[in-house]
């Protein structure tokens, strides 16, 4: 059976946690899109990680963890995350890479840094990582695939073709130093190397995986509001951040995706640019950051703080459908446990009407949270393990969110750990 595991928002949902939960009984994990650019935070018998590329299943030896062929690949940080969780006593990881996957190429990390500089004010709040101008050479068909590096004769011709292309960018638009073909072409063959141990055909292995009956995690990157096409268009990523896109990022048929588990955080946090309806300041919002997550609510990749708000049930339901939702992972609920009261953003005021319904990017600035302040249980609830153990105020506050997204939250994290959980 396949399962796949998204966010319902911006990213920082939790996702990492739900994973790490879920592979204890799964025999693969898959990586389906997105690259280094974020992070998933994961404590466990271990320690403390931060993973980028790899899975958030690579802890268990019994699973199988595959960057898929939707995955941007930046190969020197793959193999520096495998031995970053290596040197802290964690089992090498069985990996495998799909042979169809893109390489994240030095160059697309420089242009990324560039054009964020000529930007300015104006820029996409990016992790500089590259990830952009790597999709854009994707669809523009000028990428570079894992499976080139081992014909020699492609290679040589691509790198000497493509250089010519960026090197015209990088003279006359940007003003920087030209790539040098032949050391570019030095590094490939290093990547080829550090590669060829892991290259497989990822989807044929999954779709045996598939008729043998193995239990399969899909691991998505980011939320719904970070989709392309159904996010806060422009201020999005650059691949599809929904489930549905799993089985093209994966290389598995559609219906094969049985579960769909949506994360789904019990206040709301953002990193980078772009419309937050129930965003909040000052104060109210250090206080948020510094008692959320575990250490704070900073991104896993870039240490940035998170922008912080309530709850938002208009933006919440909408990304549960996108995903196709079966289940809600309702998580950090924990963090909440010191205030008096808590709002929960119901509603946006757009032009003096309310909706509920999540609008489209140009509507979406000029509209206002509507709050309802929900009463809250002042106490720590870590630790508890069964549903009706709760606070009376908590349960409600769940209930209260389960009823305005309209999904069943199914599971609750009230703490970090791997087993910090609540199954409803």
């Amino acid at each position: 059976m396949v399962t796949a595991v998204v966010g319902a928002n911006w990213g920082d949902e939790g996702k990492g946690k739900i994973t790490d939960t879920l592979a204890e009984k799964a025999d693969i994990i898959v990586r389906f899109q997105g690259g280094a650019n974020a992070g998933h935070t994961i404590v466990n018998d271990y320690g403390k990680f931060a993973l980028h590329t790899l899975p958030s299943g690579v802890f268990y030896g019994h699973t199988t963890s595959i960057i898929g062929n939707g995955v941007a690949l930046d190969i020197p940080k793959l193999f520096n995350e495998i031995k970053s969780i290596t040197d802290k006593g964690v089992p090498t990881p069985k990996i495998l890479v799909s042979d169809r996957a893109q390489i994240v190429m030095p160059y697309h990390v420089l242009f990324d840094q560039y054009e964020e500089e000529r930007l300015g004010k104006k820029s996409f709040g990016s992790t500089k990582s590259g990830i952009a101008p790597f999709y854009s050479d994707k669809y523009a068909k000028i990428g570079f695939q894992v499976s080139e590096l081992f014909d020699e004769d492609v290679l040589t011709e691509k790198v000497d073709r493509i250089v010519d292309m960026k090197n015209i960018m990088l003279e006359h638009m940007y003003h920087k130093p030209t790539i040098d073909k032949k050391e570019l072409l030095d590094t490939l063959h290093e990547y080829r190397d550090m590669v060829a141990p892991y290259k497989c055909d990822v989807s044929k292995f999954l779709w045996d995986a598939i008729k043998d009956g193995k239990q399969i995690l899909l691991e998505g990157q980011l939320g719904t509001l970070k989709d392309p096409d159904h996010g806060i268009y422009p201020m999005v990523t650059s691949s599809s951040t929904l489930a549905a896109y799993g089985a093209i990022g994966a290389g598995i048929p559609p219906y094969e995706i049985k579960k769909i588990v949506t994360v789904v955080k019990a206040y709301s946090s953002a990193v980078g640019a772009g419309d937050f309806v129930s965003e909040i300041f000052g104060d109210e919002a250090d206080e948020l950051r510094r008692r959320g997550g575990d250490g704070g609510e900073f991104g896993a990749t870039t240490g940035r703080p998170r922008r912080m708000g309530w709850f938002d049930c208009v933006a919440s339901k909408y990304g549960c459908r996108m995903q196709g939702t079966t289940d809600v992972a309702f998580t950090v609920l924990d963090v909440l446990g010191y205030l008096d009261e808590i709002p929960v953003c119901v509603g946006y005021e757009i032009d003096g009407e309310v909706t509920t319904d999540f609008p489209v990017t140009p509507l979406l600035n000029k509209a206002k949270p509507v709050y309802k302040v929900l009463p809250g249980w002042k106490t720590d609830i870590r630790g508890i393990k069964k549903y009706e153990d709760l606070p009376e105020n908590c349960r409600k506050y769940i209930e209260f969110v389960e009823e305005q997204i309209g999904f069943p939250i199914t599971m609750v994290s009230n703490g970090p750990g791997r087993h910090d959980i609540i199954y409803r």
